[in-house]
């Protein structure tokens, strides 16, 4: 099994995903991805706004990040430099995308808040759109730093 030391020389497979880094951070990104994904679908659209992109994005990463996690798991991988190239490619992307669906949906969401309607269901949906926002940012977060960590792994193969 591999350990967190031998994770920038080589591609884990197998339960050393889990002991591995930046492969480790599959896990966070599913949870706060599925946490986007819940909190954006619990909202009501009250003004053209950008959930649409959001919903893409968050339910995107999460299916290509598990089926991502269950390749390596599987070991297809084979220790292969293609594979860490398609893996940074990957969480570049993914770092990306959340990147620009967070800042739209922070964006709406203080838009919303200036509109103050005066009632409880609108500031139920506000406040789940800010945790929504939060979550995304840290999930970008997460899916740049696994991007970054990706790269020196594959620098170093």
């Amino acid at each position: 099994m591999a350990t967190t030391a031998q994770a920038m020389n080589s591609l884990p497979s197998g339960l050393g995903v889990f002991t591995t880094l930046p492969d480790l951070f599959f896990i966070p990104e599913l949870v706060f991805g599925g946490l986007v994904w819940i909190l954006v679908a619990s909202t009501n659209v009250f003004m053209e706004n950008p959930q649409g992109w959001v919903m893409f994005v968050s339910v995107f990463c999460f299916v290509f990040t598990f089926l991502w996690l269950l390749l390596f798991m599987m070991g297809v991988n084979k220790n292969s430099s293609m594979w860490a190239s398609l893996d940074v490619a990957y969480h570049a992307l993914a770092a990306f995308f959340y990147l620009s669906a967070s800042v739209a949906l922070a964006y709406v969401t203080t838009v919303l808040g200036q509109i103050n309607l005066g009632n409880e269901i609108f500031f139920k949906y506000y406040q789940e759109d800010i945790a929504a926002v939060v979550f995304s940012y840290i999930a970008t977060l997460l899916y740049a730093i696994h991007a970054v960590m990706s790269a020196c792994r594959w620098k170093s193969l």
